[in-house]
């Protein structure tokens, strides 16, 4: 099967904040009928936001007209570090693959894409969290588990 990667555009903020609901639901176990409003009208934000200052870049997928696919990566900056110099930072979000094309490379390039993305944009440092189906393409790609971060639970904040 032949695919088509497209770097997504303003005009694609549709197709981008349903699918980031269709990956937040699957990957929170979440069924239809859980309220994803906010969530829902933030994102539609966000992209608009971030895909206008390119703080974000993100890819479609298509097998002819059909959407089949996607991800993205979110640029951000922190104070410098001695493992990150410039402060510039990545991570990689909202992969997803339509339950009919999985298996068919399709998650494989568009992580290739957006890493490329980001090494054009100098970024040395890129993390993403893993779901348990995704792990394993991960780590093929040559990411590893981080051991020193922790975070703090919302209901202390």
């Amino acid at each position: 099967m032949e695919y088509t990667y497209k770097k997504a555009a303003a005009s694609d903020i549709d197709l981008l904040t349903s699918t980031r609901i269709t990956v937040l639901r699957a990957a929170n176990g979440l069924d239809e009928n859980a309220d994803m409003s906010k969530i829902e009208a933030q994102s539609r934000l966000y992209y608009k936001n971030a895909l206008a200052d390119g703080s974000h870049t993100a890819y479609l997928v298509f097998s002819g007209d059909e959407f089949v696919g996607a991800g993205g990566i979110s640029y951000y900056n922190v104070m410098p570090t001695c493992d990150v110099p410039t402060g510039k930072k990545a991570y990689i979000m909202n992969m997803y693959t339509a339950p009919s094309h999985r298996r068919q490379g399709i998650a494989m390039k568009t992580l290739s894409l957006l890493v490329d993305d980001a090494r054009k944009k100098g970024i040395t440092h890129i993390t993403l969290e893993a779901t348990k189906m995704g792990r394993p393409l991960y780590e093929r790609y040559g990411f590893k588990a981080m051991e020193h971060e922790m975070i703090l639970p919302q209901e202390d904040l």
